[in-house]
């Protein structure tokens, strides 16, 4: 027989007992279950977090192999929302879930986050304009919102606090004008590409090692992604997560963020007033959006 206890008893010593309670009563909702996502999930569910909003529409396929928890032949087409939450009630079945397997939309955006304690950002680097959407109602609604991006063999995360600097602030994302041509939008949209992958990782420590450039493509959305800066993101995600439930421990949130690459041996604290207006960030939108125009 399950036992909640036990199961998360070895815990218990990191977190005290009162505490794991607390965990047991926290809500969190998470949007995507891919690569980061899938690893988010179960490690939250491994902590004892026994409440759950839960979103994608994807299926898993065989690209996933490579760094997605849920990834292998036996669930290859089968939907990654379905496959996690059997894995959340696999590991916890006294946990509940509440599936939102057809996405974040408009229309669901405030059942989403409903009585939710914390938000965990794991949608496809590509999803900018929901992203935006969750970001701005968890803001106005006090909810705690963090994301870690796997960069290259690192993790560089933020945290978006209520009342402090918000995404919108931050990462300064444009608006196509009305009256934009599709060309101008899509370079637009490469734009701002550029500014959330610089804004989430402002050392940009990755591009050191990036042996293949053209592996870099936003129009096409494609992306180099591999299971150690998924692996490490979970964790340093997981552990903020914990640090923001249970209200212990130093959290650093927006306009200040951290990096650490594991290829690199090096941990970057980076500190970036006006976000991607900073102009260090202007250079290095410079920078990065040369390098890739010369190698695409």
């Amino acid at each position: 027989m399950f036992n909640y206890e036990e199961a998360f008893s070895r815990n218990i010593g990191w977190v005290t007992k009162e505490e794991q309670q607390k965990l047991r009563k926290t809500k969190v909702a998470i949007g995507g279950l891919g690569g980061v996502g899938g690893d988010h999930t179960i490690v939250l569910t491994r902590l004892g977090i026994g409440n759950f909003h839960i979103s994608d529409l994807d299926d898993y396929d065989v690209p996933n192999f490579n760094r997605q928890a849920g990834a292998n032949m036996s669930t290859l087409g089968k939907p990654k929302a379905a496959v996690m939450e059997e894995t959340i009630l696999g590991i916890n079945p006294e946990a509940t879930v509440k599936n939102f397997d057809s996405g974040i939309t408009d229309d669901n955006l405030e059942e989403f986050l409903e009585d939710v304690d914390i938000y965990v950002d794991s949608l496809d680097v590509f999803a900018l304009e929901i992203r935006r959407k969750v970001f701005r109602r968890c803001y106005e609604k006090g909810i705690p919102t963090i994301t870690a991006a796997p960069m290259g063999m690192g993790t560089a995360f933020l945290v978006f606090m209520p009342g402090k600097m918000s995404f919108d602030e931050y990462f300064n994302i444009i608006d196509p004008s009305p009256n934009a041509s599709e060309y101008e939008k899509e370079q637009l949209f490469n734009d701002n590409i550029i500014r959330f992958v610089i804004g989430v990782s402002p050392s940009v420590q990755q591009r050191h090692y990036l042996v293949d450039r053209s592996s870099v493509n936003f129009l096409k959305q494609k992306l180099p992604s591999v299971c150690m800066g998924v692996s490490l993101a979970a964790g340093t995600l997981c552990s903020n997560v914990l640090k923001l439930v249970l209200k212990r421990g130093e959290i650093v949130h927006a306009p200040c963020g951290l990096h650490f690459d594991a290829y690199r041996n090096k941990l970057i604290k980076t500190w970036r007033p006006w976000g991607n207006k900073n102009p260090i960030q202007k250079y290095m939108f410079w920078r990065v959006k040369h390098l890739l125009a010369n190698n695409s």
